[in-house]
C-alpha cells in the first residue's frame, strides 16, 4: 500500500474511532508527538482533542458518521464526511489532517455546514 493509501486510511480510522467514543486511543495509535487544533470549539492539544470527543459521545451517543471520500496529497488527507446527529439534524464536514514524517496527525482544520430541509437544487451535498 502506498504512503499516501495509508495516510487516507489512517485519517479515516483516527476519526471515526474518536467519533464513535474512544477518542484516547485514536490519539494513542494515530497522533504524533504535537496536535495542532484549528477548529476555535477545541482546545488545543491531544487532551483538549479527547476531552470535545468524550463530551461529544457522553451528550449525543446515537450520532453517526459516513465517509464521502478522502483525498490525500502531500502530507495532507481530506475527509468530506456526512454526520447524522439526534432529531435527523444532518451536517456534511470538511476536514484536513496534516501528518508527519512518521506517518502521524500533527494538525487539523476543519469546516461543517448543517444540510438544509430544502435546496434549490436537487443535488446532495455528499
Amino acid at each position: 500500500m502506498s504512503k499516501i493509501e495509508t495516510m487516507k486510511e489512517n485519517a479515516i480510522a483516527f476519526y471515526k474511532m474518536a467519533y464513535e467514543g474512544n477518542p484516547r486511543e485514536a490519539v494513542s495509535l494515530y497522533v504524533g508527538d504535537e496536535y495542532i487544533q484549528h477548529n476555535p470549539d477545541v482546545e488545543n492539544g491531544t487532551e483538549g482533542f479527547i476531552t470535545y470527543f468524550e463530551r461529544m459521545q457522553a451528550e449525543y451517543p446515537e450520532k453517526s458518521i459516513n465517509f464521502v471520500r478522502a483525498i490525500a496529497e502531500g502530507d495532507l488527507v481530506s475527509l468530506h464526511t456526512h454526520q447524522i446527529w439526534p432529531d435527523d439534524d444532518q451536517y456534511i464536514t470538511m476536514d484536513f489532517f496534516r501528518f508527519d514524517t512518521n506517518g502521524k496527525i500533527v494538525e487539523h482544520w476543519d469546516a461543517i455546514q448543517q444540510i438544509p430541509k430544502t435546496s434549490a437544487n436537487p443535488n446532495t451535498m455528499y
